[in-house]
């Protein structure tokens, strides 16, 4: 039995806009539902090293849930690359400057970080508010199962 391989042609064709509603929906659950469609494992031509997914419109991305205590205990960190500047931020402290940033870290961690990551995290597209500019292409709802 030969193994497939889906050539590009094959990709381009089965391209598919997804809309995903986050208000009420736990961040890493809904990260990785994000990051399974953007690599493109729920088709039956995936291929692990090539970018077979379909992009991703989340709305709502602002009220996405944590659970516990990381509303105040979550920590971001980053580097600016000088010395000793090490920056922190709480989940709340980003949730406030920038509402989106949690759910797009928590779906870059979950993919590869490579260029075929950086390629499918372009697919990605997030939005604070239930408005999206992306009505021409025509999204699908996905439905998450279990959805709160």
């Amino acid at each position: 039995m030969k193994t497939y391989t889906a050539k590009p042609a094959d990709i381009q064709a089965s391209e598919a806009w997804h809309l995903i509603d986050a208000e009420g929906q736990t961040l890493g659950r809904l990260a990785t539902v994000i990051a399974n469609l953007l690599r493109g494992k729920h088709k039956p031509l995936y291929t692990p090293h090539m970018d077979c997914g379909d992009f991703v419109v989340v709305v709502n991305a602002d009220k996405v849930q944590v659970s516990g205590k990381k509303f105040e205990d979550k920590l971001y960190r980053h580097h600016t690359g000088y010395l000793g500047n090490l920056k922190t931020a709480t989940y709340r402290q980003l949730m406030e400057k920038f509402p989106t940033q949690p759910l797009e870290k928590a779906v870059w961690g979950m993919l590869q970080h490579n260029k075929l990551g950086r390629a499918q995290m372009k697919k990605l597209k997030l939005y604070a508010g239930s408005e999206h500019p992306h009505a021409a292409q025509q999204p699908q709802a996905f439905e998450l199962e279990g959805a709160n």
